[in-house]
Protein backbone atom coordinates (compact mmCIF):
# COMPACT_ATOMS: atom_id res chain seq x y z
CA UNK A 1 0.00 0.00 0.00
CA UNK A 2 0.97 3.42 -1.01
CA UNK A 3 1.32 6.09 1.10
CA UNK A 4 1.50 9.71 -0.14
CA UNK A 5 3.72 11.74 2.49
CA UNK A 6 3.07 15.58 2.74
CA UNK A 7 5.91 17.57 2.95
CA UNK A 8 5.65 20.48 5.64
CA UNK A 9 7.99 23.86 5.39
CA UNK A 10 8.55 25.21 8.51
CA UNK A 11 10.20 29.35 8.88
CA UNK A 12 11.08 31.19 11.31
CA UNK A 13 12.90 34.72 12.16
CA UNK A 14 15.34 34.12 14.97
CA UNK A 15 15.83 37.06 17.20
CA UNK A 16 19.32 38.94 17.64
CA UNK A 17 20.89 38.21 20.87
CA UNK A 18 19.92 42.00 21.87
CA UNK A 19 17.44 44.05 19.58
CA UNK A 20 18.37 47.49 20.63
CA UNK A 21 16.26 49.41 18.53
CA UNK A 22 11.79 48.89 18.81
CA UNK A 23 10.73 46.77 15.91
CA UNK A 24 6.98 48.50 16.15
CA UNK A 25 5.65 50.94 17.45
CA UNK A 26 5.86 52.48 20.63
CA UNK A 27 2.29 52.71 23.02
CA UNK A 28 3.62 54.46 25.88
CA UNK A 29 6.46 56.59 27.31
CA UNK A 30 8.06 57.81 31.04
CA UNK A 31 10.90 59.34 31.82
CA UNK A 32 13.06 59.55 34.97
CA UNK A 33 14.43 62.55 35.13
CA UNK A 34 17.24 61.82 38.50
CA UNK A 35 18.27 59.08 36.10
CA UNK A 36 17.80 60.95 32.89
CA UNK A 37 16.40 57.49 31.51
CA UNK A 38 13.45 57.32 29.20
CA UNK A 39 11.34 54.19 29.24
CA UNK A 40 9.38 53.26 26.29
CA UNK A 41 6.71 50.19 26.02
CA UNK A 42 6.59 48.44 22.73
CA UNK A 43 4.21 46.68 21.08
CA UNK A 44 6.83 44.28 20.36
CA UNK A 45 6.40 43.17 24.01
CA UNK A 46 9.61 44.86 25.03
CA UNK A 47 10.25 47.82 27.35
CA UNK A 48 13.49 49.18 26.53
CA UNK A 49 15.74 51.69 28.32
CA UNK A 50 17.40 55.24 27.02
CA UNK A 51 20.02 57.04 28.38
CA UNK A 52 19.10 60.97 27.16
CA UNK A 53 22.42 62.01 28.19
CA UNK A 54 23.86 60.04 25.61
CA UNK A 55 23.95 61.69 22.10
CA UNK A 56 25.03 58.56 20.22
CA UNK A 57 24.00 54.93 20.86
CA UNK A 58 21.51 55.98 23.57
CA UNK A 59 20.28 52.77 24.09
CA UNK A 60 20.65 50.71 27.32
CA UNK A 61 19.22 47.20 28.18
CA UNK A 62 15.87 45.64 27.24
CA UNK A 63 12.79 44.78 30.25
CA UNK A 64 11.68 41.33 28.70
CA UNK A 65 9.02 39.54 30.43
CA UNK A 66 5.75 40.23 28.61
CA UNK A 67 4.25 37.97 26.02
CA UNK A 68 2.21 40.82 23.94
CA UNK A 69 1.84 44.78 23.01
CA UNK A 70 3.00 46.37 26.23
CA UNK A 71 0.36 49.39 26.66
CA UNK A 72 1.23 51.64 29.07
CA UNK A 73 3.93 52.19 31.78
CA UNK A 74 4.52 54.24 35.11
CA UNK A 75 7.45 54.83 37.14
CA UNK A 76 7.41 54.92 41.37
CA UNK A 77 9.14 55.31 44.13
CA UNK A 78 11.38 58.49 42.60
CA UNK A 79 11.85 56.35 39.45
CA UNK A 80 12.84 52.93 41.33
CA UNK A 81 10.36 50.58 40.70
CA UNK A 82 8.72 50.69 37.52
CA UNK A 83 4.57 49.06 36.66
CA UNK A 84 3.35 47.77 33.31
CA UNK A 85 0.35 47.01 31.29
CA UNK A 86 -0.11 44.36 28.81
CA UNK A 87 -2.11 43.01 26.37
CA UNK A 88 -1.29 39.46 27.44
CA UNK A 89 -4.08 40.51 30.26
CA UNK A 90 -1.09 41.03 33.50
CA UNK A 91 0.67 43.89 35.23
CA UNK A 92 4.10 43.64 36.14
CA UNK A 93 6.46 45.45 38.93
CA UNK A 94 9.95 46.30 37.77
CA UNK A 95 12.91 46.91 39.40
CA UNK A 96 13.39 49.96 37.55
CA UNK A 97 17.46 50.46 37.44
CA UNK A 98 18.15 46.70 37.05
CA UNK A 99 15.57 46.14 34.76
CA UNK A 100 14.16 42.55 36.71
CA UNK A 101 10.91 41.77 36.60
CA UNK A 102 9.92 41.37 40.12
CA UNK A 103 6.32 39.81 40.21
CA UNK A 104 3.09 39.07 37.51
CA UNK A 105 -0.49 40.36 38.78
CA UNK A 106 -2.61 38.35 36.95
CA UNK A 107 -5.64 39.93 38.29
CA UNK A 108 -6.93 41.46 35.09
CA UNK A 109 -9.10 38.85 32.57
CA UNK A 110 -8.34 41.02 29.14
CA UNK A 111 -6.10 43.49 27.80
CA UNK A 112 -4.86 46.21 30.38
CA UNK A 113 -4.90 49.40 28.73
CA UNK A 114 -4.42 52.04 30.93
CA UNK A 115 -2.59 52.65 34.52
CA UNK A 116 -2.66 55.95 36.66
CA UNK A 117 -0.42 57.22 39.85
CA UNK A 118 -1.09 59.14 42.96
CA UNK A 119 1.94 59.65 43.52
CA UNK A 120 1.76 61.29 47.00
CA UNK A 121 0.37 58.15 48.27
CA UNK A 122 2.38 55.88 46.13
CA UNK A 123 -0.95 53.69 44.23
CA UNK A 124 -1.16 52.87 40.87
CA UNK A 125 -4.59 52.03 39.23
CA UNK A 126 -5.09 49.68 35.94
CA UNK A 127 -7.91 49.18 33.88
CA UNK A 128 -8.75 47.58 30.16
CA UNK A 129 -11.13 45.69 28.34
CA UNK A 130 -12.34 43.98 31.49
CA UNK A 131 -14.56 46.44 32.53
CA UNK A 132 -12.76 46.49 35.74
CA UNK A 133 -10.18 48.76 37.51
CA UNK A 134 -8.30 47.73 40.26
CA UNK A 135 -6.09 49.76 43.27
CA UNK A 136 -2.74 48.41 44.17
CA UNK A 137 -0.54 50.08 46.94
CA UNK A 138 3.15 50.44 45.43
CA UNK A 139 4.76 50.01 48.80
CA UNK A 140 3.06 46.64 49.26
CA UNK A 141 4.06 45.40 45.45
CA UNK A 142 7.69 46.42 45.99
CA UNK A 143 8.07 43.61 48.50
CA UNK A 144 6.79 40.61 46.13
CA UNK A 145 8.84 37.83 45.01
CA UNK A 146 8.05 36.55 41.98
CA UNK A 147 6.81 33.27 44.16
CA UNK A 148 5.18 34.99 46.79
CA UNK A 149 2.99 37.52 44.12
CA UNK A 150 -0.10 37.43 46.15
CA UNK A 151 -1.89 40.77 46.89
CA UNK A 152 -5.05 42.05 47.76
CA UNK A 153 -6.42 44.81 45.38
CA UNK A 154 -9.54 47.14 45.98
CA UNK A 155 -12.01 47.13 42.88
CA UNK A 156 -14.16 49.65 41.49
CA UNK A 157 -17.85 48.95 41.07
CA UNK A 158 -20.43 51.50 38.54
CA UNK A 159 -18.17 50.58 35.60
CA UNK A 160 -20.43 49.31 32.49
CA UNK A 161 -17.74 49.28 29.83
CA UNK A 162 -14.29 48.74 28.60
CA UNK A 163 -11.60 51.36 29.74
CA UNK A 164 -9.11 53.54 27.43
CA UNK A 165 -7.98 56.14 29.31
CA UNK A 166 -7.46 56.35 33.31
CA UNK A 167 -6.17 59.37 35.27
CA UNK A 168 -5.96 60.21 39.22
CA UNK A 169 -4.59 63.40 41.20
CA UNK A 170 -1.36 63.16 42.96
CA UNK A 171 -2.78 62.78 46.65
CA UNK A 172 -5.13 60.12 45.52
CA UNK A 173 -7.88 61.70 45.90
CA UNK A 174 -10.03 61.38 42.77
CA UNK A 175 -9.47 58.67 39.97
CA UNK A 176 -11.36 59.15 36.35
CA UNK A 177 -11.84 56.86 33.70
CA UNK A 178 -12.63 57.27 29.97
CA UNK A 179 -14.70 54.82 28.18
CA UNK A 180 -16.66 54.26 24.36
CA UNK A 181 -19.47 55.17 26.04
CA UNK A 182 -18.37 58.57 25.63
CA UNK A 183 -18.69 59.19 29.94
CA UNK A 184 -16.13 60.26 32.02
CA UNK A 185 -16.83 58.40 35.14
CA UNK A 186 -15.56 59.54 38.68
CA UNK A 187 -14.74 57.51 42.08
CA UNK A 188 -13.48 57.86 45.34
CA UNK A 189 -9.94 55.59 45.35
CA UNK A 190 -10.53 55.58 49.24
CA UNK A 191 -14.17 54.22 49.23
CA UNK A 192 -13.84 52.55 46.05
CA UNK A 193 -17.07 54.33 45.51
CA UNK A 194 -18.40 56.56 42.55
CA UNK A 195 -18.99 60.00 42.79
CA UNK A 196 -20.31 61.19 39.67
CA UNK A 197 -20.49 61.28 36.14
CA UNK A 198 -19.27 63.82 33.21
CA UNK A 199 -21.12 64.01 29.51
CA UNK A 200 -19.79 66.00 26.76
CA UNK A 201 -18.03 63.77 24.17
CA UNK A 202 -19.51 62.08 21.47
CA UNK A 203 -16.93 59.16 21.04
CA UNK A 204 -14.51 57.26 23.18
CA UNK A 205 -12.87 59.46 25.84
CA UNK A 206 -9.20 58.57 24.95
CA UNK A 207 -7.01 61.03 27.26
CA UNK A 208 -7.48 62.43 30.56
CA UNK A 209 -5.52 64.85 33.06
CA UNK A 210 -6.49 65.82 36.53
CA UNK A 211 -5.33 69.41 37.94
CA UNK A 212 -2.83 68.52 41.17
CA UNK A 213 -5.64 70.18 43.04
CA UNK A 214 -8.16 67.68 41.56
CA UNK A 215 -10.50 70.95 40.43
CA UNK A 216 -10.47 70.42 36.92
CA UNK A 217 -10.29 67.81 34.40
CA UNK A 218 -9.01 67.80 31.33
CA UNK A 219 -10.22 65.07 28.16
CA UNK A 220 -9.23 64.26 25.02
CA UNK A 221 -11.44 62.19 22.62
CA UNK A 222 -11.78 60.16 19.05
CA UNK A 223 -14.92 63.06 18.83
CA UNK A 224 -12.00 65.35 17.88
CA UNK A 225 -12.19 67.66 20.80
CA UNK A 226 -10.31 68.76 23.82
CA UNK A 227 -12.91 69.56 26.93
CA UNK A 228 -11.88 71.36 30.50
CA UNK A 229 -14.35 70.57 33.37
CA UNK A 230 -15.13 71.93 36.77
CA UNK A 231 -15.01 68.60 38.97
CA UNK A 232 -17.19 71.05 41.61
CA UNK A 233 -19.80 71.92 39.41
CA UNK A 234 -19.74 68.69 37.11
CA UNK A 235 -20.08 70.32 34.02
CA UNK A 236 -17.60 71.12 30.83
CA UNK A 237 -16.07 74.68 30.87
CA UNK A 238 -14.35 74.81 28.02
CA UNK A 239 -14.47 72.60 24.37
CA UNK A 240 -11.91 73.27 21.78
CA UNK A 241 -12.30 72.19 18.28
CA UNK A 242 -8.70 72.14 16.73
CA UNK A 243 -8.33 68.48 15.33
CA UNK A 244 -9.52 67.13 12.31
CA UNK A 245 -9.65 63.45 13.84
CA UNK A 246 -9.23 61.42 17.28
CA UNK A 247 -7.16 63.23 19.98
CA UNK A 248 -5.66 59.84 21.90
CA UNK A 249 -2.77 61.94 24.59
CA UNK A 250 -2.89 65.36 26.10
CA UNK A 251 0.03 66.67 27.64
CA UNK A 252 0.91 69.87 29.66
CA UNK A 253 4.00 72.26 29.08
CA UNK A 254 6.05 71.82 32.08
CA UNK A 255 7.70 75.07 31.85
CA UNK A 256 4.42 76.99 31.61
CA UNK A 257 1.92 75.24 32.90
CA UNK A 258 -1.13 77.11 32.10
CA UNK A 259 -0.50 76.29 28.64
CA UNK A 260 -1.96 72.83 27.71
CA UNK A 261 -0.01 71.06 24.40
CA UNK A 262 -2.22 68.52 23.26
CA UNK A 263 0.16 67.17 20.64
CA UNK A 264 -0.14 63.64 19.29
CA UNK A 265 -2.82 62.24 17.08
CA UNK A 266 -3.75 58.65 16.49
CA UNK A 267 -4.98 58.30 12.55
CA UNK A 268 -5.66 55.90 10.12
CA UNK A 269 -2.92 55.00 7.12
CA UNK A 270 -3.40 54.44 4.16
CA UNK A 271 -0.22 52.91 4.03
CA UNK A 272 -0.97 49.65 6.24
CA UNK A 273 -4.14 48.15 8.46
CA UNK A 274 -3.17 50.00 11.60
CA UNK A 275 -2.20 52.99 13.73
CA UNK A 276 0.35 55.39 12.88
CA UNK A 277 1.61 58.52 14.91
CA UNK A 278 2.01 61.85 13.51
CA UNK A 279 3.75 64.83 15.53
CA UNK A 280 2.57 67.86 14.24
CA UNK A 281 3.61 71.52 15.39
CA UNK A 282 1.59 71.86 18.68
CA UNK A 283 -1.30 74.97 19.40
CA UNK A 284 -1.09 76.41 22.60
CA UNK A 285 -4.16 77.75 24.04
CA UNK A 286 -5.01 79.40 27.65
CA UNK A 287 -6.49 76.90 29.71
CA UNK A 288 -7.06 78.85 32.82
CA UNK A 289 -4.19 77.68 34.50
CA UNK A 290 -5.31 74.07 34.50
CA UNK A 291 -1.47 72.96 35.96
Amino acid sequence: MNYSRKKICLSMVMRAKEERRNRFGVNSLDYDPYQKRLYTAGRDSVIRVWDTKRQSDPYLQSMEHHADWVNDIVLCCDGEYLISASNDTTVKVWNARTGFCMSTLPTHKDYVLVLAYAQHKEEVASAGLDHAIFLWDVNTLRNLTPKNNTVTTSSFSDEKDSIYSLAMDPAGSILIAGSPDKLIRMWDPRTCQPIGQLRGHTDNVRALLIRPDAQEILSGSSDGTIKLWSVGMRRCTETIHRHSEGVWTLQVCPILPHLCRPILLGQKSTLRDGIRTSLRQPFVTQMTHFL
